[in-house]
């Protein structure tokens, strides 16, 4: 297969990776603050950073919109459809030195995806900790007939009718 340099290509390619690295950048940045609110069990700061990160997420939506446009037109330029088009086929159709940079770029990107989805993972781990942590109280607190926590907003004969205690004591001070 014989490619032709496409002058624009190269610093689209380049402009994109760059765009999808500091997207990247970005995301890990509220990755790693969340776990740190995780850590410090601050509520309000785990919802604020998923918040921020439900907004990057849909900032790379369009970015991977982008990246589906830019495979589509190298793709017409090979003969091969957009999904096909790999970085090798890309860079066939770049000057070297873009070629090189895309490279480079794509490493990075790659390493940075990966990051993400570690330390996504650990926040993951981490907060089912916490909720299996206050499940476990909340069951210590209401009697072990309860199988979950239910406010009691939800629960109007909870504020009238005196639940039992629990008959699991977290110290027993009686000898």
């Amino acid at each position: 297969m014989t490619a032709v340099l496409d002058s624009t290509l190269g610093p689209a390619v380049l402009g994109h990776l760059d765009a999808q690295l500091a997207s990247a950048r970005r995301l890990l940045d509220l990755v790693l603050r969340q776990g740190q609110a995780i850590r410090a069990q601050d509520v309000e700061s785990v919802l604020a950073r998923l918040g921020e990160i439900q907004g990057e997420m849909e900032r790379r939506a369009r970015l991977e919109a982008d990246r589906s446009r830019l495979l589509e037109h190298a793709g017409a330029a090979l003969g091969l459809p957009g999904h096909a088009v790999t970085l090798e086929h890309l860079t066939s159709l770049m000057a070297q030195g873009d070629g090189t940079n895309a490279w480079e770029r794509s490493a990075e990107l790659r390493g940075l995806l990966g990051q993400i989805a570690r330390e996504h993972g650990i926040n993951r781990a981490l907060m089912r900790q916490e909720l299996s942590f206050l499940d476990h109280l909340t069951r210590l607190m209401g009697g072990e007939e309860q199988t979950g926590y239910r406010p009691p907003a939800n629960n109007a004969a909870a504020t009238t009718v005196p639940q039992a205690t629990s008959q699991l004591r977290t110290l027993d001070l009686q000898a």
